[in-house]
């Protein structure tokens, strides 16, 4: 979750009100050891939200070119690099 979060450049507050779940909630869950704990509907709510903001959650045994779970944009922004 703080990876994606950090990917879309938000605050837990601001994943707890796209996610509509209380920020203790998020903080709760990103404090987990290993795996996200947490109620299914609200586990389901946070997907949802990353979902819509344009994060693709890589599951563990899901195609990466690196290997392993993790996160990305799913349609990343263009650098602003100038060219020429």
């Amino acid at each position: 979750m703080r990876a994606a979060r950090a990917l879309l450049g938000i605050d837990q507050r601001e994943l707890a009100e796209l996610s509509g779940v209380s920020l203790p909630t998020i903080q709760r869950m990103e404090g987990s050891e290993g795996n996200v704990r947490g109620i299914v509907d609200t586990l389901t709510k946070v997907i949802e939200a990353l979902d819509r903001a344009g994060i693709e959650l890589i599951g563990e045994n899901a195609f990466s070119r690196e290997g392993g779970r993790g996160v990305r944009l799913k349609n990343p922004k263009p650098s602003n690099g100038s060219s020429g």
